[in-house]
């Protein structure tokens, strides 16, 4: 399986939890983080309809879920 991409931030409580499941779930992701990687924010708006909010995750089809439970991204692989 392709690895999900996570755009997070260190100070984001709510992707330090969804990276913590996805690592309990076996479920392979690449982190980027939007504070250091430039263009990140720009991609995030992009795919999040005009807002950008974290954790945005990119999944291997090319579609994107904003700020998405365990449940919802399993839903989406299977």
């Amino acid at each position: 399986m392709r690895p999900l991409t996570v755009y997070s931030a260190p100070w984001c409580g709510h992707c330090h939890r969804l990276k913590a499941a996805l690592t309990r779930a076996e479920i392979p992701f690449v982190e980027v983080d939007v504070d250091q990687t430039p263009g990140a924010i720009e991609v995030i708006t992009d795919l999040g309809g005009g807002s950008w909010l974290i954790p945005t995750v990119l999944l291997p089809d090319g579609s994107a879920l904003v700020n998405p439970s365990l449940r919802e991204i399993e839903a989406r692989l299977a």
